[in-house]
């Protein structure tokens, strides 16, 4: 019996040392893969650019990286998930597992230590920044948040991008900073006179960025876009706004909850206006188009250049011809609740984007209304509760 246990103390110990090594060699090279992993993004690389995506977990900083991950490009994204999706991060991770080509960052941009340390550890090409709180009714209710988020965060980008030397931004403004021009179509050189707080923050983050760019070489451009709506084509991003912002929210979210019965029906809010049916005259531009024109706008982007361009279709509709085009594409008959004006909302806003034509080759092409909410109803319809399921 002694013989027997003699022998068999040997042969486990044996096995428990075998499998600790086995672990802790599993454990290196796990420890080694995200070492490297992280390397690959702290260094320059020669035909690699390294794109910091601000935001880039919510609905238009997402597909942003989608489209700059599928041309190539190494994506930092930066989100506090204040309004962006974890779940689009891990839709873009599953697609691009590679090492070196995305990493995500939990971060706060209001934060300017935790911003100085991303920058310095991570050897950034360039800046696409999308992150704010972006809704018109909100910012009226709230306005001081607005020029926080909006303004105060851009100058600690700005601060970061200097100190680490990053030459090129790809700066995410808005139409609302053109407030409610006398002539129609809006051009890049019609008067900003914003009406509401996330205009006028946009406007003032846009004045620091063009001021501090007279101070050095930086290549900047500014795309001042249109009501956004859509989704990726292929059906692996969409929007999911958090339940309790959608009051605040598109047109879209809200006839699509209309269409699912998550709310009783649309609540369009202006019928008085000076337009043809009296309710308010947009231009609606797919993300499709509008992520190419922020690669675009990365491309061209010139040092010791700020370019500024409109991004939209150039067409004007009608928020009531919105509603009819949603009614088909889902298929629904949508109730229809008509209510006051909405602060801060104007009547009509339309583009004219030859410029951005003319410079960069960009037009949109995704302009079937009907055909944008179609595909962005079928994301809807398969992710019920957005990116959970």
């Amino acid at each position: 019996m002694d013989l027997t246990d003699s022998r068999g103390k040997p042969h486990l110990s044996g096995k428990v040392i075998a499998a600790a090594v086995i672990l802790v060699i599993c454990i290196l090279a796990l420890f080694q893969s995200s070492t490297n992993n992280a390397a690959m993004f702290s260094r320059h690389e020669l035909g690699v650019t390294h794109v910091l995506v601000t935001g880039g977990a919510g609905y238009i900083g997402s597909h942003a990286a989608l489209r700059l991950l599928k041309y190539s490009y190494r994506v930092t994204i930066v989100d506090n998930l204040s309004r962006g999706n974890l779940g689009a991060v891990k839709v873009l991770q599953k697609l691009y597992p590679e090492p070196g080509r995305l990493q995500f960052i939990y971060a706060d941009l209001g934060d300017a230590k935790v911003v100085n340390k991303i920058f310095a550890e991570n050897a950034f090409d360039a800046v696409m920044h999308f992150a704010a709180v972006a809704y018109v009714g909100e910012s009226t209710l709230e306005p001081l948040r607005y020029y926080h988020n909006i303004t105060s965060n851009t100058l600690v980008v700005l601060e970061a991008m200097a100190a680490h030397n990053v030459k090129t931004l790809i700066y995410s403004s808005t139409c609302a900073t053109y407030g409610e021009p006398d002539k129609m179509p809006i051009t890049e050189v019609t008067p900003q006179a914003p009406i509401n707080p996330y205009g006028k923050a946009k406007k003032m983050a846009e004045d620091i960025i063009i001021d501090f760019s007279k101070t050095n070489d930086m290549a900047v451009m500014i795309l001042r876009y249109f009501n956004v709506i859509g989704s990726d084509p292929d059906g692996r991003l969409g929007e999911a706004p958090r339940p309790e912002l959608r009051e605040h929210g598109r047109i879209s979210g809200a006839c699509f909850d209309a269409a699912r019965g998550i709310i009783p029906g649309l609540k369009v809010r202006g019928t008085d206006y000076k337009t043809a049916d009296g309710t308010c005259i947009r231009d609606y531009i797919d993300v499709t188009d509008l992520v190419d024109a922020h690669v675009k706008a990365l491309a061209h982007a010139k040092r010791g250049k700020v370019g500024i361009y409109n991004v939209g279709t150039g067409k004007g509709r009608s928020v009531k011809e919105f509603v009819e085009a949603c009614k088909k594409a889902t298929g629904v008959d949508i109730k229809v609740e008509f209510l006051s004006r909405r602060p801060g909302d104007y009547a009509e806003v339309y583009s004219d984007p030859s410029k951005i034509y003319r410079e960069m080759n960009w037009s949109a092409q995704f302009t079937d209304l009907e055909e944008s909410l179609r595909i962005a109803w079928r994301w809807q319809k398969s992710h019920k509760n957005g990116y959970n399921g």
